[in-house]
């Protein structure tokens, strides 16, 4: 067992932790409120806005693996201060958004960042923290990152309105960034003086594309993520296509983002009493199809209902998926490379998600054939969480 005495305290390294966190999704979750009003200033389709959304969640795959080797040089946790600092850098420069290019970079920036972070937060969970304290961590993990997706839904469109243009409001989530990067610092500077003092075999790097539990664990992860950048980029712009307010929109995304902060937080604290995730794993599924039923077949009956059981079965399945890149690793180490891989597949087809569904709402000129299609996706997300047995061999 390794000496603990070289870490900062606990609350030291949750606070650390909840500071990256919330900067994980701020750079899509903005977006949505305030995009038929970047459509109407830059005359983008409803694919190319989509894109917005996309482009992080492709960065997310396409960058997972790369994370693994700036860990190596730096170390975990210096990866993840570079990574803070990209989110905040790509979310700065949305200041110059009028320009059709550095719009998407700046986009691209901060989906560098958010894919090394998101990649490697799940393995320094496994290392710096307790195991029995696993679950309450990875609530808290994923409480930062859906209060952080809420507030930026919620606060987009007032912020336009006080700063005086969307390209302020996007730009502004940059001081969250600064602050994360702040926070992490002296976690940093802790792995640093820990890894030294408990220097460990470096695993080969390879990815675990031969493993069946891996190839689980992403499928899962890739149904569950196209489901969840196309919810979170399409509720907002639905109801503004039903004549609702951009304010009034951006609150009912938040609605949804608000309901993931609750079950994101059960979740994974249920897990330390549910040894088979199957029974978490389904229900989470059952809540998803609910909401995404309902937005398709009565979307005027109600929304916040429909908005807010979407968002609980959302907000624990990704919760659960991240929990399962733990349970299937034997190593911290193997935990990061099921993440490298499970991101990898996963994030590079729900990049897939957003942009598709705007084409498909360009073709039908409604959201009503969107919603179907989701709803239909949720049968493959229940195959997959019946297929997720305890019994499977782990990842070393």
């Amino acid at each position: 067992m390794t000496s603990r005495r070289h870490l900062p305290p606990f609350w030291l390294m949750a606070l650390g932790l909840v500071a990256v966190a919330v900067n994980l999704r701020t750079a899509m979750a903005s977006v949505p409120p305030v995009v038929q009003t970047i459509g109407a200033d830059l005359g983008l389709s409803n694919a190319a806005l989509g894109a917005l959304t996309t482009l992080p969640v492709l960065c997310m795959g396409v960058f997972a693996p790369v994370a693994q080797r700036v860990a190596a040089r730096i170390g975990a946790a210096g990866a993840i201060e570079v990574s803070v600092l990209c989110v905040a850098a790509g979310l700065a420069l949305r200041l110059g958004g009028g320009h059709v290019w550095l719009l998407y970079a700046a986009t691209f920036v901060a989906g560098v960042g958010i894919a090394i972070g998101g990649t490697l937060l799940p393995g320094l969970v496994k290392e710096l923290f307790p195991p029995q304290r696993a679950g309450l961590v990875t609530g808290l993990y994923m409480l930062a990152m859906m209060g952080g997706a809420g507030a930026a839904s919620a606060l987009s469109v007032p912020l336009q309105e006080r700063l005086g243009s969307w390209e302020a409001s996007l730009g502004s989530w940059s001081v969250l960034g600064v602050l994360g990067a702040l926070a992490w610092i002296p976690v940093w500077r802790g792995h640093t003086r820990h890894r030294a003092a408990n220097p460990m075999v470096v695993a080969p790097a390879r990815l675990p594309w031969g493993h069946v539990t891996a190839w689980l664990v992403a499928a899962y992860l890739a149904v569950q993520s196209v489901e969840f950048y196309s919810s979170l980029a399409w509720i907002a712009p639905t109801y503004r296509a039903r004549g609702w307010d951009p304010t009034h929109a951006g609150y009912l995304l938040s609605a949804f983002t608000a309901a993931q902060l609750v079950s994101g937080l059960l979740a994974p604290a249920l897990t330390d009493r549910v040894h088979d995730r199957r029974v978490l794993l389904v229900a989470s599924s059952v809540l998803g199809l609910l909401g995404q039923a309902g937005l398709w077949l009565a979307p005027g009956g109600a929304p916040w209902a429909w908005a807010t059981v979407l968002g609980l079965g959302q907000g624990a399945a990704f919760a659960l998926g991240l929990v399962l890149m733990v349970d299937y690793a034997a190593t911290p180490a193997a935990s990061a490379r099921l993440a490298g891989m499970a991101f990898l597949f996963s994030y590079g087809l729900a990049s897939l998600g957003p942009a598709a569904m705007g084409a498909v709402r360009d073709a039908t000129g409604g959201f009503d054939a969107v919603w179907m299609s989701l709803t239909l996706l949720m049968a493959a997300q229940l195959a997959v969480a019946f297929a997720l047995r305890p019994s499977l061999r782990k990842i070393s």
